[in-house]
């Protein structure tokens, strides 16, 4: 398996390094870190005379050097180099050249800590990536292991690609799967149908989820609500190395993201990372010598 990590010197690019390297614990991923350069500008990938280097050549040199030793030692990465129009449209063609699994990236360095700002790059990432979009929160530098993943499902039926995704993850990572509901009360405070109609469906997605995993797997479901999204997102204890998992809005192309306002509004309340799957996705399996 493996995994296109955008890569930009500074705290964006140490925030996704180490969301990588925790995601690919106990996955044997294989990390390609991807530093993107705009088309128009000159590069040359190694000088083989050993002349002198170019401002822009020594700028790549010194990132490769800074982000491969980002990774800990006991997860293999590359650094690759990508001339492309745009930085997102540069990680999507690295993504899938190598059929990466994952693509992930920091959020905008402005911003609270352990909070999201979307950057432009992102945002087009959210709009466009054929595969999932691991998003790393202002400040993350945890590389320890994933402890527990979390599942948006929704009051309605649909997103099947995203749970999909979450019990293959859970299994193959052998952590507790928890299902949540998040519920927006109305004005008077008074959603009980609508919390209802959460509890059911988070309920018919956790008897699936059980009949798929191995006997014994923890799986849970909690439906939480508030009078906005932020405050039920505030209303959920979260662990330290917790991810949730949200599936792309109704509106996306097929095999495509968008993700919706509801799923923004959590991106930007969330204080662990969280992974977009695009609708009717299917993982595909690589080695890392793919």
């Amino acid at each position: 398996m493996r995994y296109v990590v955008g890569y930009t010197p500074g705290d964006r690019g140490a925030d996704a390094v180490a969301l990588a390297s925790a995601m690919a614990r106990a996955q044997g991923a294989h990390l390609d870190l991807v530093y993107v350069v705009d088309r128009r500008t000159p590069y040359v990938a190694m000088n083989p005379e050993g002349s002198r280097v170019s401002a822009a050549e020594q700028k790549v040199l010194t990132a490769e050097r800074e982000g491969l030793a980002l990774v800990p030692k006991d997860i293999e990465a590359r650094f690759h180099v990508r001339q492309a129009d745009s930085h997102a449209a540069g990680l999507i063609d690295a993504a899938q050249e190598y059929k990466a699994g994952l693509i992930v990236v920091g959020a905008a360095s402005a911003g609270l800590f352990k909070r999201y700002t979307i950057g432009s790059a992102a945002n087009a990432l959210l709009h466009a990536s054929p595969v999932p979009v691991a998003l790393a929160p202002r400040g993350y530098h945890r590389t320890e292991p994933i402890t527990r993943l979390t599942l948006a499902v929704g009051q309605r039926t649909g997103a099947e690609a995203a749970i999909d995704v979450a019990i293959e993850s859970a299994e193959r990572r052998g952590v507790p799967l928890r299902l949540v509901s998040l519920v927006e009360l109305d004005a008077e405070g008074d959603s009980g149908e609508n919390i209802n109609a959460a509890h059911i469906h988070a309920n018919t997605v956790l008897t699936a989820a059980a009949h798929r995993l191995p006997a014994g797997h923890q799986v849970s479901v909690e439906v939480a609500h508030g009078r906005s999204i932020e405050e039920a997102i505030d209303d959920l204890e979260w662990d330290e190395g917790e991810i949730m998992i949200v599936g792309s809005s109704r509106l996306a192309e097929k095999n495509k993201l968008f993700i919706g306002s509801t799923a923004h509004k959590v991106l930007l309340a969330l204080p662990v990372p969280m992974v977009v799957v695009p609708r009717d996705y299917e993982r595909v399996n690589t080695s890392p010598e793919d």
